[in-house]
């Protein structure tokens, strides 16, 4: 497939889904070059041309050593001191300990006061770092600096693409990741071109944007990248045989890859080995402990009747998110999903409600009615399941929500339409709502005759 022809079914999409990088490594202040690292790739915030910018061997430990030793020599080495910020960064999508942060921050900053003006690398390097910590706004104004002093740099349009679409800007997330697909076609831009085409419920569309991306890899990370998203594809429409296959085939070129290994879990679960998916996600919560894989596991002991377990992966939850909130990352998107299935209600409509005064995406639109609902507040809950769905995505988690909102407003037919969608888009969404939403159907069903 060529740049020209997905062009038309990006211009066409109604939105995009893209998580921002997570985390980043231990600072011991402002612009400090040292701080230990782990093995990576190294991916800078532009393609830079210097002797610190380049990863060497493939390793993010041998880049970031290299560039430490190049900035003691020459400290006022602007580009340097962007590349080590960048590699910072990557850092979170490796270890997820936001203690890097302030590390990846001194870094960028240092760059940005030796070279004030037209400084792009630093620039986006500062804006993936704000979308990291979930600071959209900040990361969209970095952008649009960026931007400014080289409008043809596609990793700043990557990083406007990034902060709209969690803004909930999607016309001009679009128009941003179709100029970075036209500036630099490649597994950046088709991987966001992906996600365009997904949320606008172009599934094969999109699959075909990860192929395309896929066909790009040469690199056992990129290879490792491809594979992941063609795997959550996948299992987001209720293949779960498939999506092992691109999980396996991925972590063939990354074994070390936790993000895989967690969705080989999550694949798991669906085909009910239960035991090889809570080995698995012993593995990644010891090596990715994010808010998101810490819920997956502990849901997963739920299920496998092992409270205590389980209570002890929800305190991880709260400790983790503490760690994050002391590294500048605001999450309250994840406080309120936690919070609403597994605590307090009126404490996931006040984590919701912070989130929406920040921004207006579809996800955050769910989670808000799903947390309204929860504390009984059906009228309203209702109201951001239709700006849910404003997209079109075929987001099973989205239609059961909807379908229990709407049969606690007394709208069986509507309830049993959207759980019955829920089930055919990915009949393994969740375990606990799939389970759910069948048991409410076979209800429904008896309540009307059996019909």
């Amino acid at each position: 497939m060529t740049t020209r022809s997905l062009t038309p079914l990006i211009a066409a999409a109604a939105g995009v889904l893209l998580l921002a990088a997570a985390g980043v490594s231990v600072l011991r202040g402002p612009g400090d070059p040292d701080g230990p690292v782990s093995p990576a790739n190294l991916e800078s915030p532009a393609n830079l041309e210097s002797p610190a910018a380049a990863p060497f061997d493939g390793s993010l430990a041998a880049a970031v050593a290299r560039t430490q030793a190049h900035l003691r020599e020459y400290p006022k080495d602007a580009t340097g001191w962007a590349t080590l910020g960048a590699a910072y960064v990557q850092q979170a999508r490796i270890s997820g300990d936001p203690t890097y942060y302030p590390k990846a921050e001194g870094a960028l900053k240092t760059s940005l006061a030796q070279r004030p003006q037209e400084n792009v690398a630093a620039q986006t390097g500062l804006g993936a770092l704000a979308n990291a910590r979930h600071d959209f706004a900040q990361a969209l104004d970095r952008a649009h600096e960026a931007e400014k002093a080289d409008p043809f740099d596609a990793t700043a349009r990557g990083v406007e693409d990034d902060a709209l679409t969690q803004l909930g800007d999607y016309a001009g997330a679009r128009q941003a990741a179709q100029k970075m697909l036209d500036l630099a076609p490649g597994i950046p831009s088709f991987t966001r071109a992906s996600y365009h085409l997904e949320m606008a419920g172009d599934v094969k569309a999109a699959e075909q944007a990860l192929e395309r991306a896929l066909s790009e890899a040469s690199q056992p990370a990129d290879i490792a990248y491809c594979r992941r998203y063609l795997g959550e594809l996948a299992f987001n429409e209720g293949d779960p045989a498939q999506a092992l296959r691109h999980y396996r085939a991925g972590l063939k070129a990354d074994p070390t890859d936790a993000s895989l290994i967690a969705g080989r879990a999550r694949a798991l679960v669906a085909t009910g080995d239960l035991d090889a998916a809570r080995a698995d996600y012993i593995t990644v919560v010891a090596r990715l402990p994010l808010p998101q894989y810490l819920l997956e596991y502990a849901e997963l002991l739920q299920l496998m009747h092992r409270p205590d377990e389980a209570q002890q992966q929800f305190a991880l939850i709260d400790a983790q998110t503490r760690l994050q909130a002391t590294n500048g990352v605001v999450d309250d998107l994840m406080a309120s999903q936690v919070a609403a299935d597994h605590g307090s209600p009126a404490e996931a409509v006040r984590h919701a409600r912070a989130e929406w005064s920040r921004r207006k995406s579809v996800l955050v639109a769910d989670a808000l009615a799903w947390a309204l609902h929860r504390a009984g507040n059906d009228q309203e809950a209702q109201r951001y399941t239709q700006i849910a769905g404003r997209l079109g995505w075929r987001n099973a988690t989205f239609s059961y929500h909807r379908g229990m909102i709407e049969l606690a407003l007394g709208d069986r037919t509507a309830a049993r339409t959207h759980l019955e969608l829920a089930l055919r888009i990915n009949p393994y969404f969740s375990p606990a709502g799939a389970q759910q939403a069948r048991s409410t159907i076979e209800k429904l069903k008896s309540q009307n005759g059996g019909r």
